[in-house]
């Protein structure tokens, strides 16, 4: 997802992608979870052995996290070693375009991600959608007695959401056109920056007590399950129609790792299927890596044509 200030990650922020990459985790969303290391032998286009280590690199989005895992365990299910860290989303389009990570299949596009994808597409790979008919919007509990947009721009309206629509990381795609819109629907309210975590409990926290709350929304996510949701209209057309979720990957892993493009390539899957890894995911005490070796686990057939030579 993205804003128009963090277009500078091509230069200083991705210069200094190196040295974020110093060491990583090995499941996406763990505690501890750190960066990955620089592939700087996969950049000079040194030869590696197949079945050696994937790095993945995600966002800390609920629907990234979930993907990044399963992937992880597919591959790991192939005999790689995987290596997962977690970057802002400019940096991880730079890491792509730098060789230093391998994929990411969490790539909103066309639209959500256009200013990052515009940026590295001549230096990466597209390998095509693994899940269709994403969508992004302004998001109300179903009691709110709004219907579009345009109804933000009312002072009387506003006030009633404390002026603010909640928001996530600022370098989210949905963050940039949320600003967008805030401008071209002339809305008083701020957006509040913030995280996934943190957009969903205050919705949690406003749906308990069953008042207004507008907040950065999108689905596949679990949110949708737990409450009654709705998206607001957008007759501008500000947030764009569904879309997909990518997969890129970095220029030289089909040769590099043959095995592992292939089953990054094979990856397909449906919202209920994420929505599966994410609930579980929202268990007390759940581990997201280990939710996602149990899902891949429990879904032979899907994963098997994953793995399918």
């Amino acid at each position: 997802m993205y804003t128009s200030p963090t277009v500078k990650w091509l230069g200083a922020g991705a210069a200094s992608l190196a040295l974020m990459l110093a060491g990583c985790s090995s499941g996406a969303g763990d505690n501890g979870s750190q960066a990955a290391p620089s592939s700087s032998a996969a950049k000079a286009g040194a030869p590696q052995a197949d079945h050696g280590t994937i790095k993945l690199g995600y966002v800390t989005w609920a629907s990234c996290m979930a993907a990044t895992n399963v992937v992880a365990a597919t591959l790991e299910k192939a005999g790689y070693e995987v290596k997962t860290m977690s970057v802002t989303t400019g940096l991880l389009y730079a890491g792509l375009a730098q060789g230093d990570v391998d994929a990411m299949v969490c790539a909103w596009l066309p639209t959500t991600h256009h200013v990052y994808y515009a940026k590295t597409k001549d230096r990466l790979v597209n390998l095509g959608a693994n899940m269709t008919g994403t969508k992004i919007g302004l998001t109300v509990p179903s009691y709110v007695k709004i219907d579009s947009i345009t109804d933000l721009a009312k002072p009387e309206v506003s006030e009633k959401f404390d002026n603010r629509i909640v928001g996530i990381d600022p370098g989210a795609g949905i963050m940039g056109a949320t600003r967008k819109a805030i401008k071209a629907y002339k809305l008083p309210e701020k957006l509040v920056v913030g995280s996934g975590a943190t957009m969903t409990a205050a919705l949690g926290n406003a749906i308990r007590q069953h008042q207004p709350i507008v907040v950065t929304g999108w689905n596949p996510h679990w949110m949708w399950a737990r409450w009654d949701l709705k998206y607001l209209e957008d007759p501008k057309g500000i947030y764009g129609q569904p879309e997909d979720i990518d997969t890129l990957v970095r220029k030289g892993l089909k040769k590099d790792h043959p095995r592992a493009y292939r089953i990054l390539d094979n990856f397909q899957w449906k919202a209920e299927d994420m929505r599966e890894v994410m609930k579980a995911d929202t268990k007390p005490g759940a581990n997201r890596k280990a939710d996602a070796k149990a899902w891949v686990q429990a879904h032979p057939k899907k994963v098997g044509a994953w793995l399918a030579k």
